[in-house]
């Protein structure tokens, strides 16, 4: 066998080429130690606080110092630029986009005020702000809005937090969703804050924290992004209605078997359900969450920054970052990906729609068969199929993007809510002729907020005046109140 030194001095460029070889070797072994270390480095920064953050610290600023990437990305959920086809970050009022939806909620505060959410930025501020809150509400409904919800609960003890009043906790809550809300400050893990979720887990023989990381990734979402109810007149108790499954039927007869009604529908007189916004519930009928794509995968996409992966806090749109978050899977172009999802959505906004248009007439004939002296037990299977198509309509119109994370459950169920207000006017036309009554029945004109707001007989200068007046004195003694209790603690 020739030696090496034999071939060299026949072809010098073999030595050469092993040494720019053994060079460009080198050199890449530098570089993958040099990214191990840095890695290594950033890993131990990442944990090792700046502070102590206490267990129950409400304030995202004080866990920033500790995670300035993480915090200065969720600050990011004050952004409201960006307006895709159905959604995104910019308030829109949702009545004046849709009047129906005044007279689909005749009687409940959402008629007065309903507008697309904005980011958790402005959890504290729109809660406030809104017509809604002008009516008495229980101190549920700070449950989802606030880091200092969890301090509250073991301050007061979860059932005595619930039954209190809005208004009275109003100074005790002020600081917008964050990390509190999803992480153990002592390890930086995933953990379930509110109680409701790991409840609603127990009752059907499951213990929540059994769940995956990549389970928690969905699951710190569905603390609040679900459906839900007060249980209890006074108790006002978060309530996951999960006990018989999470499917709008199931959820449909766990209701109807507890009797739960969220409110009197004022021309009609139909028990309605109000679906808040079943969006974790909905997305489990999805492809992606079949697949086991979590919440974070799409919403909170992973992102690196010199030698750092983290989790970017910006809760959006998928959407707005479909290079982070759809092209991680998918290499289709980001033209062809928005009008994949468009393409769904328009579908089910059609269905959506006539579902709408359907409900509306079905209540407005529900009020002339009234009129004709109609009976109560003549009423009753014609409202509750009323109710049916109502909840199932409100199942898909109150779960954000659930046309897209589960595009033919949310079909499906739309079609039966057609099916149902339909078969509840069939039986009201027979009714109201049988009764003497003229049919069919004069429908009024709400093409706008304010004529469907008018036909459903809301005050709205009225109202308005009022909120104005509350809001031009109550938040900044709310936000004083917490200031001081916040420099004795600092003290």
């Amino acid at each position: 066998m020739r030696k090496l030194k034999d071939v060299i001095a026949e072809k010098p460029w073999v030595a050469y080429a092993l040494f720019f070889a053994t060079v460009v070797v080198v050199f890449l072994a530098g570089l993958f130690g040099a990214s191990i270390v840095e890695r290594r480095s950033e890993t131990v920064q990442r944990f090792n606080l700046v502070k102590e953050i206490p267990g129950y610290e409400p304030r995202n600023e004080i866990w920033g110092e500790s995670f300035p990437r993480q915090y200065e990305s969720y600050l990011s959920t004050s952004d409201t630029n960006f307006v895709s086809k159905y959604g995104g970050s910019k308030m829109r009022d949702m009545l004046a986009s849709d009047p129906k939806l005044v007279v689909l909620w005749a009687g409940y505060a959402f008629s007065r005020d309903y507008n697309q959410g904005r980011g958790h930025y402005y959890a504290i501020k729109d809660i406030r702000n809104t017509l809604r809150t002008a009516v008495p509400q229980p101190a549920t409904c700070w449950t989802c809005k606030s880091t200092d919800v969890p301090r509250l609960m073991q301050k007061m003890g979860v059932a005595n937090y619930y039954k209190s009043h809005w208004d009275e906790l109003g100074s005790e809550v002020v600081n917008a969703i964050g990390c509190q809300d999803c992480h153990d400050p002592k390890t930086m893990n995933l953990r379930i804050t509110r109680p409701a979720l790991a409840e609603a887990f127990q009752r059907q023989g499951k213990d929540i924290r059994n769940a995956t990381h990549q389970e928690m990734r969905s699951l710190v979402c569905a603390q609040c992004h679900v459906e839900y109810y007060f249980k209890g007149k006074t108790e006002k108790y978060l309530t996951f209605p999960w006990d018989k499954g999470l499917d709008v039927s199931r959820m449909e007869e766990y209701y109807d078997e507890v009797d739960h009604v969220d409110f009197v529908h004022t021309i009609s007189k139909t028990p309605i359900l109000k679906a808040q916004h079943p969006d974790w519930e909905l997305a489990q009928a999805g492809i992606h969450a079949q697949r086991g794509v979590s919440c974070a995968d799409c919403h909170m996409p992973y992102k690196s920054e010199g030698g750092v992966k983290f989790t970017d806090h910006h809760v959006k749109s998928p959407l707005s970052n479909i290079a982070g978050s759809c092209q991680v899977c998918h290499r289709e172009s980001e033209a062809t990906l928005t009008a994949n999802v468009n393409e769904r959505q328009d579908k089910v906004k059609e269905l959506l729609e006539a579902s709408e248009e359907a409900i509306v007439k079905a209540h407005i004939e529900a009020k002339a068969a009234w009129d004709s002296k109609a009976t109560e037990e003549q009423m009753k299977p014609i409202l509750k199929m009323i109710r049916h198509a109502q909840w199932r309509w409100d199942f898909i119109a109150a779960s954000h993007g659930g046309s897209f994370h589960a595009p033919l459950e949310s079909a499906r169920i739309l079609a039966t809510s057609i099916q149902r207000a339909e078969e509840a006017r069939k039986e009201l036309a027979v009714l109201i002729t049988k009764l003497g009554g003229k049919y069919p029945v004069q429908f009024p004109d709400i093409s706008t907020k304010e004529k469907a707001q008018s036909f459903i007989k809301l005050d709205m200068q009225r109202l308005n005046a009022e909120k104005a007046a509350w809001l031009s004195k109550v938040p900044a003694e709310w936000d004083k109140q917490a200031a001081e209790r916040q420099s004795k603690m600092n003290k």
